[in-house]
Formats: structure tokens, C-alpha cells, sequence
């Protein structure tokens, strides 16, 4: 069976959907680790804060591992 309009049509919304949303959290984790970059030479920077920085960056990563995935190899 061939694949209809409405089918490649709902591949491409989610699509761009998922790695648009992923996309804006890459962005979001660039920002923090810039800020935290400029706290940390200024002295303003906590073990906590550089913890909770990582973590975040790390889950976004791992994120795209399911969706590179899901949408390019499966």
C-alpha cells in the first residue's frame, strides 16, 4: 500500500513539530550553560547550579537520540 497525502502530510506536521520543540530546548540549554559560562567567571556560580545545567543539557541530548530515531531510522 502506498502512502496517501494525508499520511506524509502528518509526517512532515509532526516532523516539524518535534524537532522544532527540541530545537527551542537546544536553544534554551545554550543560553543557560552562556549564562552559567559568565557566572562562573565572576565568581556567582554554585556546584548545585552547574549540576542542574548539566542534567538539563544532558536530558536534552538524550532526547534527541529517541527522536533522531524515531524519525530518521525507523
Amino acid at each position: 500500500m502506498g502512502k496517501t497525502a494525508s499520511d506524509v502530510a502528518a509526517f512532515g506536521n509532526y516532523f516539524f513539530l518535534i524537532t522544532g520543540f527540541h530545537g527551542t530546548h537546544v536553544l534554551i540549554g545554550a543560553v543557560v550553560l552562556l549564562t552559567l559560562s559568565f557566572r562562573s567567571r565572576a565568581g556567582k556560580t554554585t556546584a548545585a547550579g552547574v549540576e542542574l545545567a548539566g542534567l538539563y543539557w544532558h536530558f536534552v541530548d538524550l532526547v534527541w537520540v529517541f527522536v533522531f530515531t524515531l524519525f530518521y531510522l525507523v
